[in-house]
């Protein structure tokens, strides 16, 4: 599978008319009264906008899996059309195009809608915040849903987990990093509060889609790049502009993704469907991670013995200063007041309990085996 195939876009002749379509039938519409409603009384055909690259494995699968799954669960009476990123409308505006009602759904990373709040960067990952485990933990048991629907609410969005990447790796560098002086004045293609961190470290982080990042690299424009893991990044071909692949990944140390429904076209769903709908997120949630980490570890052995990648761990003093500024960060949002602190003070409250745990559990654990 080539790259390009990857991240081609539609043709704008497909676009103009999908979203046409869109337009026709949007919620927005109903809500001003239409006596013509966007989708019959019995069968509901919904659209989907994503952030992802078309066909991109892991990503853009999990998009299209919550889409047949509500098919085959309601024997094709819920339908829904998924438009990767550039075929309807570009990656970052797919929040506003699903809360103005030109869309009925997305599937993206929340962090990515920072500028409007930076409480949503806790719904995919913080630097040093939770793995993919305990996040989930906090959204579904530890009150993290009611403020998540709080805050997408405001703009006429209910979310729900959708995906989880697992631990993902800090990133493609064309350099060597020996040093925390080697981030200075470092161009690195980073969005959400990571991006924050690599500003703290010296760097300049830059917010790209997915589509957009290899011909950064390509070109210059920037010189490192996080994305995911050794799946999805094996695909996007990075290997081929920076060779030096580095960890941990502790700006995303477990990221959340999401689907993202209209208010209305949701109050328009009956309750046994809005049901369906969280299920089949939870479900597309849950065989995601499993999902990711069984490719991450088939395509880590690619990208060494057949691509020449080369495996490198942070230096000691970029990991030190890291931990130091990835708390100041994370205090800055709560800093803010209002919803912002809510958000940030029951996330810091359960990671503290979380860590405590993961002491114990996993971390112990993984210390042993690795002895043995």
């Amino acid at each position: 599978m080539h790259r390009r195939q990857l991240i081609g876009l539609g043709a704008a002749g497909i676009a103009a008319g999908a979203l046409a379509a869109c337009g026709q039938g949007s919620s927005r519409d109903n809500a001003a009264g239409s006596s013509a409603p966007a989708i019959s009384k019995n069968r509901k055909k919904l659209t989907m906008v994503t952030t992802w690259p078309k066909d991109l494995p892991g990503l853009g699968t999990a998009a299209t899996r919550v889409a047949e799954k509500l098919n085959q669960l309601t024997d094709g009476r819920i339908t829904v059309d998924v438009y990767a990123a550039g075929e309807l409308v570009p990656a970052l505006q797919a929040f506003d195009t699903v809360a103005d009602g030109n869309a009925d759904m997305y599937h993206g990373a929340e962090y990515y809608w920072q500028g409007k709040s930076k409480a949503f960067t806790f719904f995919t990952a913080v630097p040093f915040g939770m793995t993919a485990q305990e996040i989930m933990g906090w959204i579904d048991f530890g009150g993290g849903q009611a403020l998540w629907e709080e805050l997408s609410g405001q703009y006429g969005i209910i979310s729900f987990q959708a995906a989880n990447t697992g631990h993902q790796m800090g990133g493609w560098f064309k350099k060597e990093i020996n040093s925390l002086d080697d981030f200075r004045g470092l161009k690195m293609r980073i969005p959400g509060l990571g991006g924050d961190l690599v500003n703290a470290l010296g760097g300049a982080s830059v917010t790209l889609a997915g589509g957009e990042i290899f011909q950064a690299l390509q070109t210059g424009q920037i010189d490192a790049t996080e994305w995911v893991g050794p799946w999805n990044d094996y695909y996007l071909g990075f290997f081929q502009e920076a060779p030096y692949y580095y960890g941990p990944g502790f700006h995303e140390p477990g990221a959340s993704l999401a689907i993202g429904m209209n208010r209305t076209t949701w109050d328009g769903l009956s309750a046994s469907d809005q049901a369906l709908v969280r299920a089949v997120c939870s479900d597309v949630n849950n065989l995601s991670l499993g999902e990711f980490t069984h490719q991450n570890s088939l395509h880590l052995k690619k990208l060494v013995d057949e691509e020449g990648t080369e495996l490198r761990r942070f230096p000691a003093d970029v990991e030190a200063r890291a931990v130091e500024a990835a708390a100041d960060i994370r205090a800055s949002v709560g800093a803010q007041g209002g919803l912002e602190k809510r958000v940030y003070d029951s996330f810091e409250e359960t990671l503290k309990a979380m860590r405590g745990w993961a002491r114990v559990s996993e971390g112990a654990y993984y210390a042993a085996r690795e002895a043995g």
